[in-house]
């Protein structure tokens, strides 16, 4: 138990120089001020080209959602995410011990082309998301902790991460043990992640993109607002669950744009009485009557 809790301990201090020199020092391979970046510049998209022009510049919720971005983000990993989860990857790897497993990979990719290592990583990482993605919106357990997402009223870039900390919980897990199988290094895993965050702001942001042919390929603006419409097709959890990839919704049938959607109403069914502010929202699942 020592071990465990000097882990922990060790978690905390770390994240926290790990946040302080990312805050204090930019540089290329620095994720916090990649995401300002990325967040500004997406956000300069919208205010240049808007796709629905009556939404205020300053929309719904605007500044909610910039907090939920660098909570989910940067926060919720000081706070409990990243010490908590280096003891459960050490739990891990001695309960594996027990049986002889020292080593979790049995794919070694490094020897690849850095290019296919991306490609394979990207591909692999998707579709787990979107997986878990069709069960959030399928198992009501997890639906009541997804539902905050889909309390966007107006659609732009900073929803892409108002989302319930218990999802990053829900997809790590899903993908710790299919990805730890397969060497990727760190570098593969932060050009990957920047990418599908690129992607997620865009498909959030109030601008319209379709990509053409690629349509078939990425996920876009307005094949997402779909999948945020508060109407859904008859006997239908969701639609359009893609995170980057549009692929798989087209390939499994879960794909829905019978309109560009712009006008859409977007939410679910009694957005009326769901919580409004952060804290709330974030304790909504734990108190909310599952009878209600």
């Amino acid at each position: 138990m020592e071990k465990y809790f000097q882990i922990f301990v060790d978690g905390y201090y770390g994240y926290f120089t790990y946040l302080l020199d990312e805050i204090m020092y930019p540089s290329w391979g620095n994720y916090f001020w990649w995401l300002v970046g990325l967040s500004l510049g997406v956000w300069l998209l919208e205010l240049v080209f808007p796709w629905r022009k009556s939404q205020p510049l300053i929309r719904k919720d605007f500044w909610l959602d910039g907090f939920y971005m660098f909570f989910n983000f940067f926060l919720f990993s000081l706070i409990a995410y990243n010490a908590i989860s280096n003891v459960a990857v050490e739990a891990f790897n001695d309960f594996l011990g027990l049986f002889g497993v020292t080593n979790l990979v049995a794919i070694e990719v490094a020897s690849l082309p850095t290019w296919s290592q991306l490609l394979i990583l990207f591909v692999l990482a998707d579709f787990i998301q979107w997986n878990v993605h069709r069960f959030l919106h399928r198992i009501p357990a997890l639906w009541e902790f997804h539902k905050l997402h889909h309390s966007v009223e107006q659609m732009g870039f900073a929803a892409h991460l108002r989302f319930h900390w218990m999802e990053t919980i829900v997809y790590k897990t899903a993908q710790y043990i299919p990805l730890a199988m397969i060497g990727f290094g760190l570098e593969e895993f932060f050009l990957v992640h920047i990418f599908a965050t690129a992607i997620g702001h865009l498909n959030h942001a109030n601008i319209r993109v379709t990509y053409g042919p690629l349509k078939y390929v990425l996920n876009n603006p307005v094949m997402h607002t779909w999948h945020h419409a508060k109407q859904l097709p008859k006997g239908s959890s969701g639609v359009n669950y893609g995170i980057t990839l549009s692929l798989w919704d087209y390939l499994f049938r879960t794909a829905y744009i019978p309109n560009d959607g712009r006008d859409e109403p977007l939410g679910f069914d009694g957005m009326e009485k769901y919580p409004k502010t952060f804290w709330q929202q974030i304790s909504y699942p734990f108190w909310k009557n599952k009878g209600d």
